[in-house]
């Protein structure tokens, strides 16, 4: 659910509100805004504007396209059947907002560019999400600054474009005695290899995979990832790092498959109990490079050749992981001297 598909609409009374609302939008990485066609809007380069003017939208190519009010789904499918091929169908909800729109992302197909007006931010996820594809952009309404610090929490900024993957020999093996480990449980179903991005510093991250195999004694948990130590940084989807003991329902976190491709999951629930942890230390170009885990069957790293428990891993494998800038200040990466250890 990206912000790239979000239009703001400031619903502030006065032009200077409005122009604040657009100015911490741009703040928190949205581009694209729906502006009276009064308004002295000046935009940046990078900026897509819409102007209204008495219930039309003007793209910037000079398009109009009206927003129709939809009241009842005899209405609606006369609209999704009138609408041209490479069209744009505009669709402001009277009443019903979630079937409706899956109704019509249904019907469209791929045949014309579908977009919905959310009256609040708290409709944005469910718009950008019908029957998976959602509307190509919804439009939605901001009356505050406030309001668009919560939209931020709602959608998902670009997730991080390239991660440098690189493989790290095991120097040592041992006990990390008995500590709080952190088991995160998403909304999504899991790939046996793909995992999340887990360690002591934050300039080297493990890959910890997900429980999508099970052990001989324990059944596979497709939605988890048994990370690691609460100290744990482990990589978000935004590109930040965050503690394993401060994630939360709702959080987005990176889920990667190494060498290839991430994606962003929510957390659903996090799970903290004290367990017998293992220390993993690794060698990354003459730095150590720690990751307590579970000792436990179900938990695996990954390495070079594949996924092994840390009942099983032993000094000399080469495992992977990435690498990151490794100066942090609450999860963001900044430049600065530091040294971890």
């Amino acid at each position: 659910m990206s912000r790239d598909r979000v239009a703001i609409r400031p619903r502030a009374e006065s032009e200077a509100a409005r122009r604040t609302i657009r100015d911490r939008a741009r703040q928190r990485g949205f581009r694209t805004f729906v502006l009276p066609v009064t308004d002295e809007f000046g935009p940046a380069s990078d900026d897509v504007i819409l102007t209204e003017d008495a219930g039309h939208l003007r793209t910037p190519a000079g398009d109009q396209v009206p927003v129709v009010r939809v009241e009842s789904e005899p209405a609606l499918t006369r609209l999704v059947t009138q609408t041209p091929a490479g069209g744009t169908l505009a669709i402001e909800w009277a009443a019903d907002r979630v079937i409706p729109l899956e109704n019509a992302v249904a019907a469209r197909g791929r045949r014309f560019a579908l977009w919905t007006v959310a009256r609040t931010p708290a409709e944005v996820p469910g718009a950008l999400g019908a029957l998976e594809h959602g509307a190509d952009l919804v439009i939605v309404d901001v009356r505050s600054a406030e309001e668009v610090d919560l939209l931020e929490g709602l959608v998902e900024g670009p997730l991080p474009s390239r991660l440098e993957w690189a493989l790290v020999p095991l120097r040592s093996v041992g006990p990390g005695g008995i500590g709080d480990r952190v088991i995160v449980d998403t909304t999504s179903l899991l790939k046996p290899e793909e995992g999340l991005l887990v360690g002591s510093a934050a300039a080297f991250l493990f890959h910890v995979a997900s429980e999508a195999e099970g052990s001989h004694f324990s059944r596979p948990r497709p939605f988890r990832i048994n990370a690691g130590a609460a100290h744990s940084y482990v990589l978000l989807a935004d590109g930040t790092t965050r503690y394993l003991s401060e994630l939360g329902p709702g959080d987005a976190v990176l889920v990667a498959t190494p060498g290839a491709g991430v994606r962003s999951v929510r957390v659903g629930r996090i799970k903290v109990e004290r367990r017998p942890l293992v220390l993993l230390t690794a060698d990354d170009r003459g730095v150590p490079r720690t990751l307590f885990g579970q000792e436990a069957e179900s938990v695996r790293v990954t390495t070079e050749t594949g996924r092994i428990p840390t009942t099983e891993v032993r000094p000399g494998m080469i495992l992977r992981g990435v690498r990151l800038p490794a100066a942090r200040h609450l999860g963001h990466a900044v430049e600065e001297t530091i040294e971890e250890r």
